[in-house]
């Protein structure tokens, strides 16, 4: 089933979630993986086409359209924040739209008073996205590529994240995972060295 096998610290799919897949026939992690890859990739040819800069990509509004051009083939709340807990990050429901306004807000503060270097502030970005967990699915796709458009908006290359499909179990993955939760005790570096591993 969707849920069988997940790999570490992604978030299970409840019934309510399933009930909005738009395919028919998925039934397998496997096959959603499969399904989700083709839906981000018509994405990232809209998300990295043109340049934009920071103040266009660090909006509640830019984050919304992305999420929702990613899984806008997938799930009926592509591009909908959240409606209930999840088992990562402490934002309740309620606050996610407020909790990712001033995370905008912050790195647009970054920005503006060379607050961290460029690659530091794309990976603060993207752990402090990952744990206010917007959506029902996709947080860490969304804010790695969320990061990698700030980045080149800035002037530098993308993270390479440790060159692997990240939403597999892999040992790429759980040194990822590791890296997250590291940032949680307010320690970047592991994730930056992951990143661009």
């Amino acid at each position: 089933m969707i849920n069988d096998h997940l790999p570490d610290g992604a978030t299970p799919l409840s019934p309510d979630d399933t009930i909005d897949l738009i395919p028919s026939g998925i039934s397998t992690r496997v096959q959603l993986d499969q399904f989700e890859s083709t839906n981000i990739q018509q994405a990232l040819q809209w998300a990295f086409s043109g340049k934009r800069k920071p103040k266009d990509l660090l909006t509640v509004d830019f984050c919304l359209r992305l999420h929702a051009r990613m899984f806008d083939k997938t799930w009926r709340w592509a591009g909908q924040f959240r409606q209930r807990e999840v088992n990562i990050g402490n934002t309740a429901p309620t606050m996610v739209s407020v909790a990712l306004r001033n995370l905008c807000d912050d790195a647009k503060a970054w920005i503006d008073y060379d607050s961290y270097p460029t690659d530091e502030i794309g990976i603060r970005f993207h752990a402090k996205m990952v744990n206010i967990h917007p959506f029902t699915n996709g947080n860490g796709r969304h804010s790695r590529i969320m990061a990698d458009l700030l980045l080149i908006s800035l002037g530098r290359p993308p993270f390479s994240w440790g060159n692997a499909q990240l939403n597999r179990q892999s040992n790429a993955r759980t040194r990822y995972i590791s890296a997250i939760r590291m940032t949680d005790k307010g320690n970047f570096s592991s994730l930056l060295e992951f990143a661009r591993s």
